[in-house]
């Protein structure tokens, strides 16, 4: 990650209204980067730091080396790692207290000043134990907790940089009916362009000359390449296939459709809540019950006449008792185990927002192409004459379209590739216009096309109930000819993955609706959603509309998870509550989603689930620990034992802070054993 891409909150203005302040972002002017620097740095310091301290050389039984100024290292260090690490946290504190919305900053903020003051004043003669070594290690261990959360609430600000890659830089303009290369931002509404096989389209238009296919999966959704002639409309980021083309520009620059989905995509970030909304709760909690505790030991031993130097030391060790060395790894640390166990099953857990919401899950919503299928063309049904086997004649049909660059050609291929089935090279290969292709292969000449190459044709009646099956599964059927008969006729369609099946079985079997939402026809969404018993079919669905799906569905109060692979899947990813990237598609699907899929398996949606259960119950048992081992242990640190001789020292409410710390740690490691694939 760039530091650009890590710096992406910025400071709050000085002079921004009252209502605005309400509002602060306790992350203002942080980066990951910023984090990352100072955890380092303070690391290193407070070796020294514990290595000098009486209390730590009293309790491992050693003796640090002594030197002129050695005795200097604790407070000088100390010092440092306060203003340099902790500076942060005094920011950040003060404008929570500003906006009065005291939490995680503020207590950090009061825990550590509390702990720095009453040092200092140890240094100056005050006599008692400093606090240096508690000091330091809560400064670092805090920055590495909000290291973790900034690296998991930083904006992914990478799906609209990659969605602008997709349109090029220059055009080239024809004017007087010569072409001048150009910018693409010098171009105007009217201007006529020339586009190139192979090139991508740089604006929204209309077609005034030529005819092509193109390839608008990445817009549309539509897996197969679309034909267009004159007058029809192009999309910018488009790419053009085998014919060259003039088209009239219609938009450019912001106008255009693409464009549009940028917009759509950024504001669904945008309206996205960055909190962490339990960790906060419980720390304004900690926050009210450390200061309501410090204070009332304050008075208490006052008014019962004890001295200033107890009383100070008593409400030291409450605040540092109260430290929030554990609450602020409640949760990063659990985000930060379950983002490491996510990658390890396929699963990248890009925003952790996404994976809190998955435990919620009522309905995911899968783009068909590239998601559920493959997004390539395949045979999925072979129907032979009598004395022709199916290997053979898909042999025979590979071996004529291996000369064929047309997709559904292609898809022949790699079926016959994908079974191991070697081909022969073709001869005499020529294209019939409108109808197919012949060849000559093994001496024999044979044809191949769709049904107007069988005009005139002895087709044998299996041969027709294939062609008319595979016709009602709105799937192409292809025709094997030699001579005067039909040999075979294969159904060629955008192939579903195998593992579609068991995910959808496996999401219904968790009581979860499951949806499909393509730009294709129709007839090709309920092929596919009958196949797989999918519950909810959109289809013919263009990009600005994925994302109202997915809002139609959020309205009727579900938690809807969107998966998808493509350009045109962004704007919905974005908007959906779990956005859900398939990790073989495009750079702008996986960087709008919350998580990934590595393996591109849409069965670890369901192991996403159990990861969001796993991860949530872990979360609020560490923040329970995390702040409900102070309501045994902050009573003993305001004194109520000193009767009875019970009297912690802040050495010793240090102590009991580390352990809390580690408690946390070691339930949050239990994590790595849970079973994924676990109903």
């Amino acid at each position: 990650m760039s530091k650009d891409e890590e710096d992406t909150h910025e400071s709050h203005d000085k002079h921004k209204n009252h209502e605005e302040h309400k509002n602060h972002d306790k992350h203002a002017g942080h980066s990951v980067a910023k984090f990352r620097s100072k955890f380092w740095l303070s690391l290193v310091l407070t070796f020294p730091v514990l290595i000098w301290s009486e209390h730590i050389q009293e309790l491992l039984g050693f003796t640090a080396p002594s030197f002129p100024g050695s005795g200097y290292i604790e407070p000088a260090l100390g010092t440092f790692i306060f203003f340099y690490g902790g500076l942060v946290f005094l920011k950040s504190g003060w404008g929570e207290i500003k906006d009065r919305m005291p939490g995680m900053m503020t207590l950090i903020s009061l825990a550590i000043t509390v702990a720095f003051v009453f040092s200092v004043a140890v240094e100056l003669g005050f006599d008692a134990s400093p606090l240096w070594w508690e000091l330091a290690t809560l400064v670092t261990i805090m920055l590495l907790g909000h290291w973790i959360e900034m690296r998991s609430i930083s904006s992914a600000q990478g799906a609209l940089k990659e969605l602008a890659k997709l349109l090029p830089d220059k055009a080239t303009l024809i004017v007087d009916g010569e072409n001048k290369e150009v910018g693409v931002d010098e171009l105007a509404e009217g201007d006529l362009i020339l586009v190139r096989p192979g090139e991508r389209m740089p604006v929204d238009g209309l077609i005034r000359e030529g005819k092509s296919s193109l390839n608008e999966s990445m817009i549309t959704g539509e897996s197969e390449p679309v034909g267009r002639g004159e007058d029809d409309e192009v999309i910018a980021g488009t790419v053009n296939g085998e014919g060259t083309l003039r088209v009239e520009v219609k938009g450019v620059g912001d106008k255009t459709k693409l464009s549009g989905i940028m917009r759509l995509v950024a504001q669904a970030q945008e309206s996205k809540s960055r909190s962490q909304v339990l960790a906060d709760r419980a720390a304004q909690l900690l926050t009210g019950v450390a200061i309501a505790s410090a204070l009332i030991t304050f008075v208490v031993w006052q008014l019962l006449g004890k001295p200033i130097d107890f009383t100070v030391v008593r409400v030291v060790t409450v605040l540092v008792i109260a430290c929030p060395h554990a609450l602020g790894l409640a949760v990063p640390l659990v985000v930060a185990i379950s983002t490491t166990m996510g990658a390890r099953s396929g699963l990248l857990i890009r925003d952790r927002r996404g994976l809190e919401e998955a435990r919620n899950l009522d309905a995911v919503i899968f783009d068909k192409t590239g998601t559920l299928t493959i997004g390539e063309f395949r045979v999925v049904a072979i129907e032979t004459a009598e004395d022709l086997s199916e290997q053979d004649a898909l042999r025979i049909a590979a071996g004529i379209e291996s000369e064929s660059e047309h997709p559904i050609a292609q898809g022949i291929v790699k079926s016959a590739d994908e079974r191991e089935i070697d081909y022969p090279e073709a001869r005499d290969f020529k294209n019939i216009t409108g109808k197919g292709v012949v060849a000559t292969l093994d001496g024999e000449e044979y044809r191949m096309g769709g049904p107007a190459m069988v005009e005139g044709v002895d087709v044998p009646e299996n041969l027709k109930d294939a062609a008319k099956k595979a016709g009602e599964n709105a799937q192409s059927a292809i025709y094997l000819i030699k001579e005067d008969s039909a040999l075979a006729v294969f159904a060629v369609a955008d192939a579903i993955r195998e593992e579609s099946f068991e995910a959808v079985k496996a999401l219904h079997d968790r009581g979860i609706e499951v949806a499909m939402l393509t730009g294709d026809s129709q007839a090709v969404a309920d092929s596919v959603a009958k196949k797989l018993g999918i519950d909810t079919v959109f289809a013919q669905v263009l990009p600005e509309d994925k994302a109202k799906k997915v809002k139609e569905l959020q309205s009727q109060g579900k938690t809807v998870a969107m998966v998808g692979d493509g350009v045109n899947d962004a704007p919905a990813l974005a908007t959906s509550d779990i956005g859900i990237a398939v990790g073989a598609g495009t750079d702008v699907a996986v960087e709008a989603g919350h998580i990934v899929l590595v393996r591109s398996d849409p069965r670890d949606i369901s192991r996403i689930v159990s990861l969001s259960k796993a991860t949530r119950r872990k979360m609020i048992q560490n923040l329970w620990w995390a702040a409900g081992y102070n309501i045994l242990a902050l009573p003993l640190a305001a004194g109520v034992g000193y009767s009875w001789g019970v009297l912690l020292t802040p050495a010793v409410g240090a102590v009991l802070m580390s352990a809390s710390t580690v408690i946390v740690a070691i339930n949050a490691q239990l994590l790595r054993r849970v079973d994924l694939d676990a109903q």
